[in-house]
């Protein structure tokens, strides 16, 4: 082919979206395209597992435009290595809070549905799911494990003994709301971060929705029946440790009480660094829809996010 010939096929491909930044034809007669952009651009999609950052897209050749389809269609796909200690940019939440205590500080914040960023809107559809993301900043601390020790719905900013309230977490870190619905945790990207995906409820139906919850930072090293995060598996029909299921005899309790046998005396029982954290207005609306059954949820997991 000639030159102009071989500008005219490069014209034809496309990077997801994108077409070919340069183009140069080589002492061998054959052409090279090269694409310059953003791996934020180009419909490439980005998605973290273990300690590895995975970009992906499609390499296409299109001599018809669309919707005639392609007619070479190359995968694309790029691979690093996350640096040690990466958490995704999300410290100033735009529907959430930061707080600071004993030198750490404290976020919750709403995120999209696809885990990629903040949740652009606070209204959620009655039985869609609302992704919560809780976190600690470690800074120069030790390795720290953050814990939803208890979280309630209410439709006040504060919590009053009058106020009505509608349980999330119970009994020491128990997704209760998992039980009854189909809320569970996600698999964690690091240990000083948690994400609760709730599944939204009939409580206070078109008002404003605030979730309060206790903050644990806690030993990541050591759990017990009162420093846990358990959720329900309903094909199991058990309750599961989150981060070790090999110990989700510590979740038995999530029926019953979770307080250990012999109390120890107060001086001595550590705490962990605690923060009480709110995070809304968000609203949930009627939908026409319904629950979703268990057994058609599909579950976000961390590889499809950050």
């Amino acid at each position: 082919l000639d030159r102009p010939e071989l500008v005219e096929h490069a014209a034809r491909l496309f990077l997801g979206h994108c077409v070919p930044s340069t183009f140069s034809v080589l002492p061998t007669g054959e052409g090279m395209a090269t694409f310059h952009y953003n791996l934020n651009g180009c419909a490439i999609k980005k998605r973290v597992t273990g300690k590895k950052h995975i970009y992906s897209t499609s390499l296409t050749y299109r001599p018809n435009r669309k919707p005639k389809p392609a007619a070479i269609s190359h995968h694309i796909k790029c691979v690093y290595i996350r640096p040690e200690g990466w958490i995704p940019p999300f410290l100033i939440p735009a529907y959430g809070s930061a707080e600071g205590h004993g030198g750490l500080v404290f976020h919750m914040a709403l995120l999209n549905e696809d885990l990629t960023g903040l949740a652009k809107s606070s209204l959620f559809p009655l039985g869609s799911f609302i992704p919560i993301w809780a976190a600690v900043d470690q800074k120069d601390h030790q390795p720290l494990l953050l814990l939803l020790e208890e979280c309630v719905a209410a439709t006040t900013p504060e919590l009053q003994s009058a106020s009505l309230v509608y349980p999330i977490i119970t009994n020491k870190g128990c997704l209760a709301d998992g039980k009854n619905g189909n809320s569970r945790f996600l698999p964690r990207y690091h240990s000083s971060a948690i994400l609760l995906y709730l599944q939204s409820f009939k409580f206070a139906l078109g008002e404003e929705v605030y979730i309060h919850c206790k903050l644990v930072a806690w030993d990541p090293e050591v759990f017990d029946i009162e420093k846990k995060a358990c959720h329900y598996i309903k094909e199991t029909g058990e309750w599961e440790l989150l981060d070790d299921p090999s110990q989700s005899d510590l979740c038995k309790c999530c029926d019953s009480s979770c307080k250990p046998r012999l109390k120890r005396g107060v001086d001595s029982e550590p705490q962990g660094l605690v923060q009480n954290s709110v995070l809304g207005p968000l609203t949930i609306v009627e939908n026409s829809e319904t629950r979703i059954p268990s057994e058609f949820v599909k579950y976000p997991t961390v590889e499809q996010g950050w």
